[in-house]
């Protein structure tokens, strides 16, 4: 059983009938473009987590050694 069929069978066991024909509705209006999808999932994430997997690389190399202690005078 494919991945499709499997999300279609947990629907069914979630929604009612009407609740599912309203569904049916509302993804063909989207897909046919009548219908703006309201809100992106990804630009959801990166609004809740701006620093995901934001990172950069130190450009000075990692230490070899110990740094030296300056003295006071």
């Amino acid at each position: 059983m494919d991945q499709i069929s499997r999300f279609v069978i947990w629907l069914c066991s979630k929604f009612s009938r009407e609740q599912l024909e309203l569904i049916v509705k509302e993804l063909s209006d989207i897909l046919q473009g009548r219908k703006e999808f309201p809100v992106n999932p990804r630009d959801a994430f990166r609004e809740k987590h701006p620093n995901y997997r934001n990172f950069h690389v130190d450009p000075n190399p990692p230490l070899t050694q110990p740094a030296k202690k300056k003295n006071k005078i």
